[in-house]
C-alpha cells in the first residue's frame, strides 16, 4: 500500500477509530513473509497470524466470492473444506497476488483485515482468539501491528470460525 505523507492511513485510522489497542512495528520489507519476520523479529509463530484472501469459484452470472481467513502461522487454512462450503462455491483457492492486490490495495506479506477498501467477510480461526497478543500484516511490507486478537471483532464483517484451520504437524 502506497501512502504519501500527507493521506490518510486506512489502516491506522480504522483501528484508531475501533478503538482498538494495537502496535505498529517497523519491518524490513524484504522480511515482511511469515518465517523470515518471526525469525529476524522474535516473534513466535504461533503468535503470528496470517490474513489470506481467498477466491470462490462462481458460475459465470454471478459475483466472486471472497474471504479474508486469519490463522496463525503453525495453522493450515482449510480451504478445499470450511473455507468452500461458507463461500458457497463448488471450489475455493487462494486469491493470486493481482487479486489481493485489486481487492485490498495490500501486496501479499503486508494484508491485513484493517482498512479494506470493500467490505468482504473476515472469518478468523478460534485459535487466533486464544493467544494473548497476535501479529498481523500492517498493509504494506514495512510494518506488522501487534495487538490483543479480541480487537479484531470489531472489524465489520469479522466472526470466529470453529475448525477454520488445522494445526500443521512439525513433524
Amino acid at each position: 500500500m502506497t501512502r504519501s505523507p500527507h493521506s490518510s492511513d486506512p489502516v491506522l485510522d480504522q483501528a484508531a477509530a475501533l478503538g482498538i489497542v494495537h502496535e505498529v512495528m517497523p519491518c524490513d520489507p524484504e522480511l515482511a513473509d511469515t518465517a523470515a519476520f518471526c525469525a529476524a523479529y522474535g516473534v513466535a509463530p504461533e503468535d503470528s497470524a496470517n490474513a489470506i484472501l481467498v477466491a470462490g469459484k462462481s458460475r459465470a452470472d454471478e459475483p466472486q466470492p471472497f474471504a479474508l481467513c486469519l490463522v496463525l502461522a503453525t495453522h493450515r487454512l482449510d480451504v478445499n473444506g470450511i473455507v468452500r462450503r461458507r463461500l458457497g462455491s463448488r471450489k475455493a483457492s487462494f486469491a493470486n497476488a493481482d487479486q489481493t492486490r485489486s481487492l485490498t490495495g495490500m501486496e501479499i506479506g503486508g494484508v491485513t483485515p484493517f482498512g479494506l477498501p470493500e467490505p468482504v467477510p473476515i472469518w478468523i480461526d478460534a485459535a487466533v482468539m486464544a493467544r494473548p497478543d497476535v501479529v498481523v500484516g500492517g498493509g504494506s511490507r514495512d510494518r506488522k501491528l501487534r495487538l490483543p486478537p479480541e480487537g479484531l471483532l470489531a472489524l465489520p464483517g469479522a466472526e470466529v470460525v470453529e475448525d477454520l484451520a488445522r494445526p500443521v504437524d512439525p513433524g
